[in-house]
């Protein structure tokens, strides 16, 4: 019915009301908390991009995950940065990697809490790319080779979840072969199914060490531009294999978020608030030009109602502080 018989303004009168007819809502258990761990003792550094997110070594894991637990957060993603890189990543998967270290002292912790392995090489590797490189070019089969032994190691370390990143064509396969031969039927993947060519990503390569040497990476990344291909990428991946599927960049790709959750409705589906994400809001707050607290909130709210499970996000432990009722832009 039209006005004056129909005012939506009556369910918006009060914070009461207001709250009874929300539609959206973030909790805790939607939240993924990304680790960044580094090589060395005693450290416990901060990002300088990246306000309030820290690079801590493993004696200094316990701190990181009390927090986590105390915050209600069920899951966290781990980074590693290696103290000596190579042309192979061989980093990645070493039995004493810096990961694998971190699992197993995350899981002697926490045991309860989900640990899941970012699996890309290019945080190991001198050049920066995801890859196996021969002269200019990342060369995807061989890579694949690394990617499976990388999730062997991973899994073999105690990972529950293994969270391929690369954007390789066929790794999801070649990944999901490698860890059922291997007695890790029952780990699950969550796939970087349509994770874009972003200039999002500049905190992260800070705070990772992983900015290419050379070029960029939209040889194998999707060019932002493309919606469909995005489709195209998600559905090979759930064909190969995927339990889960992410978008990265979250924010700037919530119509292919929207997409993925209206043709998919029977898959967790995942999204990564990143560090560009994170930093523009923290930057913006430091300055007083936006209400910090207000736009988190918001932005990690919009990503829910765009469809997504999981939410990646450097805000997930200051958005579980919040009390309840401010949980809520």
């Amino acid at each position: 019915m039209p006005f004056p018989i129909n005012r939506p303004r009556r369910l918006r009168r009060s914070k009461s009301l207001r709250r009874m007819v929300r539609e959206t809502h973030v909790a805790s258990q939607d939240l993924i908390d990304p680790l960044f761990v580094v090589e060395g003792s005693g450290i416990r550094e901060e990002v300088r991009s990246m306000p309030g997110v820290f690079r801590s070594s493993v004696d200094r894991l316990p701190e990181e995950i009390e927090a986590v637990v105390a915050a209600g957060i069920p899951a966290v993603i781990l980074f590693g940065i290696p103290a000596e890189k190579d042309a192979l990543g061989s980093g990645a998967y070493a039995d004493r990697g810096i990961v694998q270290q971190a699992i197993r002292r995350i899981k002697g912790l926490a045991p309860e809490l989900t640990v899941i392995a970012d699996l890309c090489l290019c945080e190991y590797t001198d050049h920066g790319h995801c890859g196996v490189v021969e002269g200019d070019r990342v060369l995807n089969d061989p890579t694949l080779e690394l990617l499976a032994r990388t999730a062997i190691s991973q899994a073999g370390a105690g990972a529950d979840i293994i969270a391929p990143s690369d954007m390789m064509d066929g790794r999801v396969a070649r990944i999901r072969r490698a860890l059922d031969e291997n007695s890790f039927d029952e780990i699950p993947i969550l796939s970087y199914a349509a994770k874009y060519a972003s200039a999002f990503y500049g905190p992260f390569r800070d705070a990772a060490e992983s900015a290419p040497s050379f070029g960029d990476r939209r040889a194998y990344q999707i060019d932002p531009a493309n919606a469909r291909e995005a489709m195209r990428e998600v559905e090979l991946d759930i064909a190969e294999g995927a339990d889960i599927i992410m978008v990265k960049p979250a924010l700037p790709y919530l119509d292919v978020l929207r997409r993925i959750r209206d043709r998919h409705d029977d898959l967790p589906i995942a999204a990564y608030q990143v560090s560009g994400e994170y930093a523009m809001v923290k930057a913006a707050a430091k300055a007083g030009w936006v209400d910090g607290r207000r736009v988190m909130v918001e932005s990690l709210t919009s990503i829910k109602r765009a469809g997504a499970d999981l939410i990646l996000s450097y805000f997930a432990k200051e958005f579980c502080g919040l009390p309840e009722e401010m949980r809520a832009s």
